[in-house]
Protein backbone atom coordinates (compact mmCIF):
# COMPACT_ATOMS: atom_id res chain seq x y z
CA UNK A 1 0.00 0.00 0.00
CA UNK A 2 1.31 3.65 -0.88
CA UNK A 3 1.12 6.71 1.51
CA UNK A 4 -1.03 9.09 -0.51
CA UNK A 5 -1.33 12.79 -0.52
CA UNK A 6 -5.65 13.54 -0.23
CA UNK A 7 -4.96 16.94 -1.46
CA UNK A 8 -2.96 16.23 -4.34
CA UNK A 9 -5.51 14.13 -5.54
CA UNK A 10 -8.18 17.06 -5.06
CA UNK A 11 -5.95 19.08 -6.85
CA UNK A 12 -5.18 17.33 -10.00
CA UNK A 13 -9.48 17.14 -10.08
CA UNK A 14 -9.58 20.67 -9.57
CA UNK A 15 -7.10 21.11 -12.89
CA UNK A 16 -8.57 18.19 -14.70
CA UNK A 17 -12.29 19.59 -13.87
CA UNK A 18 -13.50 16.19 -12.68
CA UNK A 19 -13.86 15.12 -9.15
CA UNK A 20 -12.94 12.03 -6.69
CA UNK A 21 -15.46 9.40 -4.95
CA UNK A 22 -16.03 9.21 -1.58
CA UNK A 23 -17.48 5.67 -0.76
CA UNK A 24 -18.36 4.19 2.60
CA UNK A 25 -16.93 0.54 3.90
CA UNK A 26 -19.26 -1.56 5.29
CA UNK A 27 -17.38 -4.18 6.18
CA UNK A 28 -14.32 -6.52 4.43
CA UNK A 29 -16.13 -7.63 1.28
CA UNK A 30 -17.33 -3.65 0.60
CA UNK A 31 -14.01 -2.48 1.41
CA UNK A 32 -12.03 -5.04 -1.09
CA UNK A 33 -15.51 -4.12 -3.62
CA UNK A 34 -13.83 -0.39 -3.79
CA UNK A 35 -10.46 -1.28 -3.71
CA UNK A 36 -10.90 -3.83 -7.11
CA UNK A 37 -12.94 -0.94 -8.64
CA UNK A 38 -10.03 1.48 -8.11
CA UNK A 39 -7.53 -1.24 -9.13
CA UNK A 40 -9.84 -1.17 -12.70
CA UNK A 41 -10.64 1.90 -13.25
CA UNK A 42 -7.34 3.13 -11.87
CA UNK A 43 -8.77 5.66 -10.46
CA UNK A 44 -7.89 7.51 -7.14
CA UNK A 45 -10.62 7.14 -4.22
CA UNK A 46 -11.30 8.07 -0.69
CA UNK A 47 -12.39 5.43 1.19
CA UNK A 48 -14.75 6.27 3.96
CA UNK A 49 -15.55 5.25 7.84
CA UNK A 50 -18.62 6.56 7.47
CA UNK A 51 -21.89 6.86 10.18
CA UNK A 52 -23.13 3.02 9.31
CA UNK A 53 -19.82 1.08 10.56
CA UNK A 54 -19.04 3.19 13.36
CA UNK A 55 -21.56 1.46 16.06
CA UNK A 56 -20.76 -2.17 14.03
CA UNK A 57 -17.03 -2.38 14.41
CA UNK A 58 -15.71 1.51 15.81
CA UNK A 59 -13.49 3.95 14.23
CA UNK A 60 -10.17 1.90 14.99
CA UNK A 61 -11.08 -1.70 13.80
CA UNK A 62 -12.95 0.05 10.52
CA UNK A 63 -9.01 1.70 10.30
CA UNK A 64 -7.68 -1.70 10.69
CA UNK A 65 -9.89 -3.53 8.63
CA UNK A 66 -9.19 -0.80 5.92
CA UNK A 67 -5.54 -0.75 6.02
CA UNK A 68 -5.35 -4.50 5.97
CA UNK A 69 -7.54 -4.76 2.81
CA UNK A 70 -5.22 -2.03 1.15
CA UNK A 71 -1.96 -3.69 2.11
CA UNK A 72 -2.92 -6.38 -1.00
CA UNK A 73 -3.55 -3.92 -3.34
CA UNK A 74 -1.70 -0.83 -5.68
CA UNK A 75 -4.46 2.08 -5.22
CA UNK A 76 -3.81 5.66 -4.69
CA UNK A 77 -6.84 5.77 -1.84
CA UNK A 78 -6.61 7.95 0.90
CA UNK A 79 -8.57 6.38 4.25
CA UNK A 80 -10.62 9.04 5.15
CA UNK A 81 -13.04 9.77 8.24
CA UNK A 82 -16.50 10.50 7.25
CA UNK A 83 -18.98 13.06 9.30
CA UNK A 84 -16.68 12.37 12.71
CA UNK A 85 -17.20 13.79 15.69
CA UNK A 86 -14.77 15.81 17.88
CA UNK A 87 -13.23 13.38 19.50
CA UNK A 88 -13.36 10.52 16.85
CA UNK A 89 -11.29 13.46 14.54
CA UNK A 90 -8.23 13.56 17.27
CA UNK A 91 -8.55 9.10 17.08
CA UNK A 92 -8.38 9.27 13.44
CA UNK A 93 -5.55 11.73 13.66
CA UNK A 94 -3.55 9.59 16.31
CA UNK A 95 -4.57 5.84 14.25
CA UNK A 96 -2.83 7.70 10.82
CA UNK A 97 -6.26 8.67 8.99
CA UNK A 98 -5.19 10.16 5.85
CA UNK A 99 -7.66 13.06 5.85
CA UNK A 100 -10.97 13.44 8.08
CA UNK A 101 -14.23 15.41 8.36
CA UNK A 102 -15.58 16.88 11.53
CA UNK A 103 -19.36 17.50 10.93
CA UNK A 104 -19.92 20.65 13.35
CA UNK A 105 -23.14 20.83 11.44
CA UNK A 106 -25.46 20.46 13.88
CA UNK A 107 -23.83 23.15 16.03
CA UNK A 108 -24.55 26.92 15.92
CA UNK A 109 -22.22 28.83 13.47
CA UNK A 110 -20.02 30.42 16.27
CA UNK A 111 -19.43 27.10 17.94
CA UNK A 112 -19.01 25.07 14.69
CA UNK A 113 -16.05 27.56 13.79
CA UNK A 114 -14.69 27.27 16.85
CA UNK A 115 -14.28 23.77 17.04
CA UNK A 116 -13.65 23.54 13.74
CA UNK A 117 -10.47 25.80 13.50
CA UNK A 118 -8.96 23.88 16.70
CA UNK A 119 -9.88 21.19 14.80
CA UNK A 120 -7.76 22.11 12.22
CA UNK A 121 -4.71 23.31 13.71
CA UNK A 122 -3.95 19.81 15.30
CA UNK A 123 -4.90 18.36 12.42
CA UNK A 124 -2.54 20.21 10.16
CA UNK A 125 0.26 19.83 12.46
CA UNK A 126 0.10 16.37 11.66
CA UNK A 127 -0.34 16.95 7.69
CA UNK A 128 -4.10 16.01 7.64
CA UNK A 129 -6.38 17.71 5.58
CA UNK A 130 -9.98 18.34 7.17
CA UNK A 131 -13.32 18.98 5.40
CA UNK A 132 -16.11 20.54 7.29
CA UNK A 133 -19.71 20.97 6.13
CA UNK A 134 -22.02 23.91 6.42
CA UNK A 135 -25.41 24.04 5.93
CA UNK A 136 -27.60 20.83 6.67
CA UNK A 137 -28.80 17.52 4.42
CA UNK A 138 -31.96 16.39 5.37
CA UNK A 139 -32.41 12.65 4.67
CA UNK A 140 -34.22 11.21 2.09
CA UNK A 141 -38.30 11.64 1.98
CA UNK A 142 -38.04 14.30 4.41
CA UNK A 143 -40.12 17.28 3.91
CA UNK A 144 -37.75 20.26 3.78
CA UNK A 145 -38.13 23.87 3.57
CA UNK A 146 -34.15 24.00 1.60
CA UNK A 147 -33.76 27.76 2.84
CA UNK A 148 -33.09 26.60 6.30
CA UNK A 149 -31.08 23.30 4.63
CA UNK A 150 -29.17 25.18 2.22
CA UNK A 151 -25.12 26.76 2.53
CA UNK A 152 -25.02 30.27 2.96
CA UNK A 153 -22.61 31.61 0.51
CA UNK A 154 -21.78 34.47 2.83
CA UNK A 155 -21.42 32.19 5.75
CA UNK A 156 -19.59 29.49 4.06
CA UNK A 157 -17.30 32.67 3.46
CA UNK A 158 -16.53 33.50 6.69
CA UNK A 159 -16.15 30.28 7.66
CA UNK A 160 -13.44 29.14 5.15
CA UNK A 161 -11.77 32.34 6.21
CA UNK A 162 -12.09 31.68 10.13
CA UNK A 163 -11.06 28.08 9.99
CA UNK A 164 -8.64 27.28 7.57
CA UNK A 165 -10.69 24.25 6.46
CA UNK A 166 -9.22 22.53 2.70
CA UNK A 167 -12.41 21.27 2.04
CA UNK A 168 -16.11 22.22 2.12
CA UNK A 169 -18.90 19.78 2.06
CA UNK A 170 -21.75 22.10 0.76
CA UNK A 171 -26.13 21.76 1.01
CA UNK A 172 -27.24 22.63 -2.45
CA UNK A 173 -30.22 20.33 -2.89
CA UNK A 174 -29.04 17.07 -1.72
CA UNK A 175 -30.47 14.47 0.39
CA UNK A 176 -28.71 11.57 2.27
CA UNK A 177 -30.31 8.49 0.56
CA UNK A 178 -32.25 8.38 -2.96
CA UNK A 179 -35.59 10.22 -2.78
CA UNK A 180 -38.29 8.51 -3.27
CA UNK A 181 -39.02 10.88 -6.77
CA UNK A 182 -36.83 13.17 -8.54
CA UNK A 183 -34.92 15.42 -7.13
CA UNK A 184 -35.07 19.09 -7.45
CA UNK A 185 -32.14 20.16 -9.58
CA UNK A 186 -28.89 21.14 -7.61
CA UNK A 187 -28.25 24.95 -7.23
CA UNK A 188 -25.79 24.80 -9.29
CA UNK A 189 -25.23 28.81 -9.09
CA UNK A 190 -25.20 28.62 -5.20
CA UNK A 191 -22.03 26.21 -5.43
CA UNK A 192 -20.49 28.36 -8.08
CA UNK A 193 -20.52 31.69 -5.60
CA UNK A 194 -19.57 29.28 -3.00
CA UNK A 195 -16.74 28.61 -4.51
CA UNK A 196 -15.77 31.71 -6.06
CA UNK A 197 -16.06 33.13 -2.50
CA UNK A 198 -14.13 30.61 -0.38
CA UNK A 199 -11.22 29.88 -3.15
CA UNK A 200 -11.44 26.46 -1.66
CA UNK A 201 -12.76 22.68 -3.59
CA UNK A 202 -15.88 21.83 -2.36
CA UNK A 203 -17.72 18.41 -1.65
CA UNK A 204 -21.46 16.92 -2.21
CA UNK A 205 -22.53 14.40 -0.22
CA UNK A 206 -25.61 12.32 -0.92
CA UNK A 207 -24.90 12.37 -4.80
CA UNK A 208 -26.83 8.94 -4.98
CA UNK A 209 -29.87 8.99 -6.98
CA UNK A 210 -28.46 12.55 -8.32
CA UNK A 211 -29.03 13.01 -12.47
CA UNK A 212 -25.58 12.78 -14.16
CA UNK A 213 -26.18 16.33 -15.51
CA UNK A 214 -26.45 17.73 -11.96
CA UNK A 215 -23.68 15.98 -11.21
CA UNK A 216 -21.77 17.37 -13.99
CA UNK A 217 -22.90 20.95 -13.70
CA UNK A 218 -21.76 20.81 -10.10
CA UNK A 219 -18.26 19.15 -10.88
CA UNK A 220 -17.84 22.44 -13.30
CA UNK A 221 -19.42 25.06 -10.45
CA UNK A 222 -16.68 23.41 -7.70
CA UNK A 223 -17.67 20.32 -6.62
CA UNK A 224 -14.31 17.92 -6.71
CA UNK A 225 -15.30 15.24 -4.40
CA UNK A 226 -18.69 13.07 -4.60
CA UNK A 227 -19.52 11.12 -2.00
CA UNK A 228 -22.11 8.08 -2.48
CA UNK A 229 -23.14 5.22 -0.52
CA UNK A 230 -26.47 4.18 -1.01
CA UNK A 231 -26.13 3.40 -5.37
CA UNK A 232 -23.47 1.08 -3.79
CA UNK A 233 -24.91 -0.47 -0.85
CA UNK A 234 -28.07 -1.50 -3.08
CA UNK A 235 -26.00 -3.05 -5.57
CA UNK A 236 -23.95 -5.18 -3.36
CA UNK A 237 -27.69 -5.91 -1.54
CA UNK A 238 -29.33 -6.81 -5.10
CA UNK A 239 -26.72 -9.72 -5.58
CA UNK A 240 -26.98 -11.11 -2.49
CA UNK A 241 -30.70 -11.08 -2.67
CA UNK A 242 -30.63 -12.48 -6.18
CA UNK A 243 -27.96 -15.28 -5.12
CA UNK A 244 -30.57 -16.63 -2.52
CA UNK A 245 -33.69 -16.43 -4.69
CA UNK A 246 -32.16 -19.34 -6.36
CA UNK A 247 -32.41 -21.47 -3.79
CA UNK A 248 -30.37 -22.57 -0.70
CA UNK A 249 -26.93 -21.05 -1.20
CA UNK A 250 -23.90 -20.62 0.79
CA UNK A 251 -23.37 -17.38 2.40
CA UNK A 252 -20.03 -16.56 0.65
CA UNK A 253 -22.09 -17.32 -3.00
CA UNK A 254 -23.85 -14.50 -2.26
CA UNK A 255 -21.68 -12.20 -1.01
CA UNK A 256 -19.56 -12.83 -4.15
CA UNK A 257 -22.25 -12.39 -5.93
CA UNK A 258 -22.71 -8.76 -4.07
CA UNK A 259 -19.12 -7.45 -4.33
CA UNK A 260 -18.69 -8.42 -8.31
CA UNK A 261 -22.25 -5.98 -8.61
CA UNK A 262 -20.93 -3.49 -6.29
CA UNK A 263 -17.52 -3.54 -7.96
CA UNK A 264 -19.68 -2.10 -11.23
CA UNK A 265 -21.72 -0.10 -9.69
CA UNK A 266 -18.49 1.80 -8.43
CA UNK A 267 -16.72 1.48 -11.78
CA UNK A 268 -19.71 3.67 -13.41
CA UNK A 269 -19.62 6.38 -10.48
CA UNK A 270 -15.54 6.49 -11.20
CA UNK A 271 -16.45 7.17 -15.05
CA UNK A 272 -19.76 9.56 -14.29
CA UNK A 273 -17.18 11.73 -11.85
CA UNK A 274 -14.67 11.92 -14.70
CA UNK A 275 -11.76 9.85 -12.44
CA UNK A 276 -11.51 6.98 -14.25
CA UNK A 277 -7.85 6.54 -15.37
CA UNK A 278 -6.32 9.26 -13.39
CA UNK A 279 -5.18 7.82 -10.54
CA UNK A 280 -1.48 9.42 -10.15
CA UNK A 281 1.32 7.12 -11.06
CA UNK A 282 4.18 6.05 -8.85
CA UNK A 283 6.60 8.75 -10.03
CA UNK A 284 3.74 11.01 -9.66
CA UNK A 285 2.79 10.16 -6.45
CA UNK A 286 6.42 10.34 -4.67
CA UNK A 287 6.49 13.67 -5.82
CA UNK A 288 2.77 14.48 -4.33
CA UNK A 289 4.15 13.66 -0.76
Amino acid sequence: MRKVNPMAMIERAQRGGYAVGGFNMHNPETTQALIQAAEKSNSPVFLQVGRAIVPHMGVTEAYNMTRRELEKANVEAAIHLDHGTYDEVFLAIKLGFDSTMFDGSHMSFEDNVAATRHIVTVAHSFGVPVEAELGKIPDAGTDVDWSDYYTSVEEAEEFVAKTGVDLLAVSAGVFHGIPPSRPLPLDIERIRRIREATGIPLVLHGASGVPLEDLQGAIAAGIHKLNADTDLRHAFRRGVEETWALGDQQFETAMSAGVRLMIDATVQKMNEYGCAGTAASVDEFEMAL
